[in-house]
């Protein structure tokens, strides 16, 4: 969702391409030649292949430097996206990872149950911190939405299943909404059918 978002925010022209499963849950031999690890999403920029949905949102800041997904180089804001892209993917993504395929961690069945337990709790943790940092402003990064509010609106409509949702503190409810006002975001979620 967040790359996706962010080609649009900058206007690059684009192609989405369907990364389908077959009834076991592969996906297409010819995939892994772009992706080794089969994962989406995958960005060809010419010759160019670039994986893993932070580093899509770090090349396109750099490819579109005025297309308003970040901050100026060497600059401390810069650093402050570096930094909130880094906490998002690490800590709040992986969280979000055990909590939705808590199998993965365990080859015990029973004890998924106690890392969904734990996914949870640190959620919460993280989305309250969050709230209390989006109390004294609108954006993660400077004035201006940045590739690091896609990536937390991305993470917060993850959390949406959750009970109680992600989205229910007031400032990361707010910076939710804010961005589903934004046309990047508008249209991302109409090209992936996103209600």
């Amino acid at each position: 969702m967040a790359p996706h978002a962010a080609l649009a925010e900058v206007g690059a022209e684009y192609t989405l391409v369907l990364v389908e499963e077959d009834e076991l849950g592969h996906r297409p031999s010819e995939y892994f030649s772009l992706n080794p690890w089969g994962q989406v999403p995958t960005l060809e920029d010419g010759h160019l292949v670039v994986v893993e949905s932070v580093a899509i949102l770090l090349h396109l800041t750099d490819r579109f430097p005025g297309g308003g997904l970040g901050p100026p180089a060497g600059t401390e804001a810069r650093s402050e996206l570096y930094r909130w892209l880094a906490y998002l993917s690490s800590a709040v993504q992986a969280a979000h990872m055990r909590w939705y395929y808590p199998e993965r961690f365990t080859e015990d069945p029973a004890g998924a149950a106690a890392i969904r337990v734990s996914a949870t709790a640190a959620l919460r943790q993280h989305v309250s911190w969050i709230d209390g940092e989006l109390a004294t402003r609108p954006w993660l990064v400077a004035d201006e939405p940045s590739g690091a509010d896609l990536f937390l609106f991305m993470l917060t409509r993850w959390g949406r299943i959750q009970d109680p949702p992600v989205w229910e503190p007031p400032n990361v409810r707010r910076h939710f909404e804010s961005l589903l006002e934004r046309p990047s975001v508008r249209r991302m979620m109409s090209e992936q059918g996103i209600a």
